[in-house]
């Protein structure tokens, strides 16, 4: 059986909501950020980088979410979640299930390390720590979240889901970008953003993995 090393408020949750919609059984043991909202180190004694998401599943252990993503579904599957090969859903799927953790995720980071540096600077540089964080977001965040959040909605506006007219595991992997732009960079008050954020939360499968897993924020 799969074992889903769970960190709280992270993106493991999407590994859940996979196995939820595939109707896998799977046990979670999780782990609880510290003070500093790190990893515990206990998460290094399943895997030498000691993040999640991380499975293992008898003696393999899989790291990162699309990786992790491709072996559940290319081994327990049996084709669903995935667009036939060779079609023009395919070729999108493919393409999603890189861009969620790449080119989207980039200046997601990067708004999360700007908010930090405004709000844990001490009192006496906070002036120059916000300025240099206006600094970071002026030079590499605000325009390049916005293209994204401007593509990801013209999409949405040709297309019920990411991969073409039939729900997929690119839509499970592309949920953390959007909903964290929607956190951090007000993504949700686009219409077919906010209307495709809607029908995933409402998939059953997804409620299930709050419910396993626990509620999560992404600020």
């Amino acid at each position: 059986m799969i074992t889903v090393h769970h960190l709280d408020n992270s993106r493991s949750q999407r590994i859940l909501w996979l196995l939820e919609e595939l109707g896998l059984p799977y046990e979670i043991k999780a782990y609880k950020r510290g003070k500093d909202m790190l990893a515990p180190p206990e998460l290094k004694a399943v895997h030498p980088l000691g993040k999640a998401p991380v499975i293992s599943d008898g003696a393999l252990v899989v790291a990162e979410t699309g990786a992790i993503m491709d072996y559940i579904l290319t081994t327990y599957g049996h084709g669903q979640l995935m667009p036939m090969i060779g079609t023009e859903a395919r070729f999108q799927y493919t393409y999603w299930m890189h861009h969620a953790e790449g080119t989207a995720m980039t200046p997601l980071l990067l708004k999360l390390v700007s908010g930090a540096i405004r709000s844990q600077a001490p009192w006496l540089i906070k002036p120059v720590a916000s300025r240099i964080a206006d600094g970071i977001d002026a030079a590499l965040v605000t325009s390049n979240l916005n293209t994204n959040i401007d593509f990801w909605e013209n999409t949405l506006a040709r297309s019920t889901w990411f991969a073409g007219d039939e729900f997929s595991a690119a839509d499970i992997i592309m949920s953390f970008p959007l909903e964290a732009a929607t956190s951090r960079a007000g993504a949700g008050a686009r219409p077919h953003i906010s209307a495709w954020l809607g029908k995933i939360h409402a998939r059953p499968a997804y409620q299930k993995a709050l419910a396993r897993g626990g509620p999560y924020t992404y600020a």
